[in-house]
């Protein structure tokens, strides 16, 4: 088993233990935030928008990808252990638990109570969770076209569906445009793994995490610029 410690990456911070940094990498803060970024979009393209459910989902998805997804990731990757010894099995395995339990619980409520076709996205992305980071059926649904679906595409939905309990032409739309986003950034990053496992063409690195610094970043402001406006329509 690999070991390519990820302690340098951009999105690692440079202060506090060094356990602590890598919890913080270990979260991929922009790509986790690109993700909740998607379903906060399914959640604005709604006519009329239910704020506690743009939290709920920004919870939920915060949770299970952010916490659950990468601690599973890191159990099941057969390859590469990017946070090399940090985390013990026994640490990996109750991140993977709270997060989906917290996320699972929160989804629950609002299925149970008003969104009950939200169903088949949850069932739907927990099997990703699963089947994806822990590399099951060997390892045939980790690829980039179900990253894509899962992080990208379903996130949408999800966030359409809590707020409306339905779906709609725009939002299945705006659905494949996530999706070829998180194709393009899960490429971007693949190569740029390869080249940092490679130590080579340091320059060809750079320019890799600047466009995946573009792709994330500039998908959570795009947003953020997104929220705040229509707040201020709500207003």
């Amino acid at each position: 088993m690999k070991e390519m410690s990820r302690m340098n990456e951009w999105f690692v911070p440079k202060f506090g233990p060094l356990k602590f940094r890598a919890f913080i990498g270990m979260l991929f803060l922009p790509y986790t935030g690109m993700c909740v970024s998607f379903a906060i979009i399914g959640s604005l393209l709604s006519p009329t928008i239910i704020w506690d459910r743009v939290y709920a989902i920004i919870f939920i998805y915060f949770f299970s990808v952010g916490l659950s997804a990468h601690a599973a990731d890191h159990i099941g990757s057969r390859k590469i252990k990017p946070w090399g010894s940090f985390f013990s099995n026994k640490e990996l395995v109750v991140m993977t638990t709270l997060g989906i339990s917290v996320a699972y619980a929160t989804g629950i409520y609002y299925m149970v109570n008003f969104v009950p076709l939200l169903w088949p996205v949850s069932i739907a992305e927990g099997f990703f969770l699963f089947a994806y980071n822990l590399e099951l059926f060997g390892g045939f649904f980790h690829n980039n076209v179900w990253f894509a679906i899962s992080w990208g595409s379903l996130p949408v939905l999800a966030g359409y569906i809590i707020q409306t309990n339905s779906l709609s032409e725009i939002t299945i739309m705006v659905s494949a445009m996530a999706g070829v986003v998180s194709y393009i950034e899960i490429i971007t990053s693949r190569r740029y793994k390869g080249f940092m496992m490679q130590n080579t063409k340091p320059s060809s690195s750079r320019k890799l995490e600047s466009q995946l610094k573009i792709i994330s970043l500039g998908t959570i402001l795009f947003t953020i610029a997104l929220m705040c406006v229509r707040i201020g329509l709500d207003v």
